[in-house]
């Protein structure tokens, strides 16, 4: 058994949790008439309603006390204060450092890293502004009118995302394309709809050696090349994120405009940083500065906030009651504003490269659930496709729901609808429905919820929801004694993508795997020697 189970507050909170096995969420609001103000919270702009859980005063006492018994406040200052808490890759952890916005020093190996932070921001500012203003033009002296963002991973999903949710304040004359799948048809279809003299590739690679990432800049300079432009064009059409000039030059393009990041940033932590070089340019540096600020503004109160009055604290601490106590290891995302309709696809990343550990900092197997499983689609849409197993089906999951105050468009009476549908979803999930001799028209309630409010969806406040879930998985990787900051898993199927690449290319090779994998292969060797005709 874990020392993490066999903690004096993790015992408390199994024997709690049994005390609560008949009380559902709608008898706790019968009880306290005051619950909603004892069990909501204002930071960073970021309101929170997290009264609809199966949690009293007690729960939350409990679980705070686990997170110290944790050391999640030491772990915290350990983080902010750039000790190497990425104790597999040996570094730093300093997302945090790419926001700062007091100028107060955030030292790594003796060298205070901010002003190398501020360097960046300046040079990003230099370029956007160009691009942005028609200075920056294509090499036949055509202003850029395209921007297409090549990368994978934390490359992609983080500026795809601010991307999506700030589009009301984007550049009128720029358009924003995301490339990430090595599938071809994810390239060929943006490169369809832009025109090679007012396009401008982002290339977002930190080591320029991302097998997807590298194949597609490839196939992108071809494309430029095979439609007439010089080869000396490649530096005006594609810039780089990326910290290895040699290959960044070899490829064509000016160091000058090559934009570096540092070993100590995560790609998933990155759109901080260059790599959110695609936001500058369609929303201007203000508001990406804005965005930082915003993230800033979080960071303080997670920082500075006791752990009882501490939003991630508390939704990491909630989490882990789900999880840990109630069994619950699915969480919905929902965001009910369209703008943040990638939100879900980027805190799967956030959370499940984070949290997906089943071996703690000790080196031993854990004896307890870590990362859920983070799924999610806008609403109203989930209403009606996978809300019907939220209020019915015989898993419990626990949801996320965000909404926006204020919208960017003019239809109110939508924005009323919508809202009106986000806050009845969680009371219904909560009170549940019993309609007399009719089962199948009954369900239990009982599904408990969080409710995120912004006021409206703007750069800082989209920094402060964004790194209040950061600081929330922080919490629950430090709870759970595992590294939250390194993604081993995915090396293996990297590894043996390459050496199927070869044996598929090659005319006769020995497949050397399992027979399922073997004729997997074979399958496809020989099905494209037969050049299959597409069927209508």
């Amino acid at each position: 058994m874990s020392s993490l189970t066999q903690s004096p507050a993790w015992r408390a909170l199994a024997e709690h949790h049994k005390c609560l096995a008949q009380t559902s969420i709608a008898d706790l609001f019968a009880r306290d008439p005051q619950r909603f103000e004892q069990f909501s919270l204002e930071a960073a702009g970021i309101y929170a309603d997290y009264s609809k859980n199966l949690i009293t005063p007690v729960t939350l006492d409990l679980l705070v006390a686990l997170a110290r018994e944790a050391g999640v406040e030491e772990k915290r200052r350990a983080m902010f204060a750039g000790e190497r808490i990425n104790i597999t890759e040996k570094r730093p952890v300093l997302h945090v450092a790419l926001r700062e916005r007091s100028g107060a020093p955030i030292v790594v190996d003796g060298e205070d890293v901010v002003p190398h932070v501020q360097a960046v921001l300046a040079q990003m500012r230099r370029f956007t502004d160009a691009v942005r203003t028609g200075v920056w033009r294509g090499y036949t002296g055509r202003p850029i009118t395209d921007v297409v963002n090549i990368g994978i991973g934390g490359s992609d999903l983080g500026p795809r995302m601010v991307c999506e949710a700030l589009k009301p304040y984007a550049h009128e004359q720029l358009t924003l394309h995301f490339v990430s799948n090595v599938d071809g048809a994810d390239i060929t279809q943006v490169l369809k709809t832009v025109d090679l003299e007012t396009t401008l590739f982002v290339i977002s690679s930190k080591t320029f050696t991302t097998r997807e990432t590298l194949i597609n800049a490839r196939t992108a300079r071809a494309w430029l090349i095979s439609g007439g432009a010089p080869e000396s064009a490649v530096a005006q059409h594609f810039v780089a994120v990326s910290t290895n000039a040699e290959a960044v030059t070899a490829f064509g393009i000016d160091t000058a405009n090559m934009f570096g990041f540092w070993d100590w940033v995560g790609g998933r932590y990155s759109l901080w940083s260059a790599i959110g070089l695609p936001i500058a340019l369609q929303v201007g540096m203000d508001a990406f500065e804005s965005l930082l600020a915003g993230a800033y503004a979080m960071d303080q109160h997670f920082l500075q906030a006791p752990l009882t009055r501490n939003l991630p604290v508390l939704l990491a601490l909630i989490g882990i009651w789900h999880i840990n106590f109630c069994g619950l290891t699915s969480h919905l995302i929902a965001p009910y504003d369209r703008y943040l309709h990638r939100l879900p696809a980027y805190l799967q990343q956030l959370d499940m490269e984070s949290n997906g550990k089943s071996i703690a900092l000790t080196g031993e197997r854990v004896d307890y659930a870590t990362g859920p499983v983070i799924w999610g689609e806008p609403g109203t849409n989930g209403q009606h496709a996978f809300f019907q197993l939220l209020h019915q089906g015989s898993s419990v999951i626990p949801a996320d729901v965000i909404a926006c105050m204020q919208p960017h468009h003019a239809l109110d009476v939508h924005h009323e609808i919508l809202l009106a549908n986000c806050f009845a979803q969680t009371e219904a999930l909560m009170k549940g429905s019993h309609v007399p001799d009719e089962p199948h028209r009954s369900f239990d309630g009982n599904r408990p919820t969080n409710t995120i409010c912004v006021d409206r969806l703007a750069p800082a406040s989209l920094g402060a929801l964004i790194a209040l879930y950061e600081h929330k998985v922080f919490v629950q990787g430090a709870v759970w004694n595992i590294n939250s900051f390194d993604q081993w898993g995915v090396e293996l199927g990297k590894r043996l993508a390459v050496q199927i690449e070869q044996e598929i290319g090659a005319a006769e090779a020995p497949l050397t795997h399992d027979s399922s994998t073997n004729n997997l292969i074979s399958r496809f060797k020989a099905r494209r020697r037969q050049q299959i005709e597409p069927s209508l």
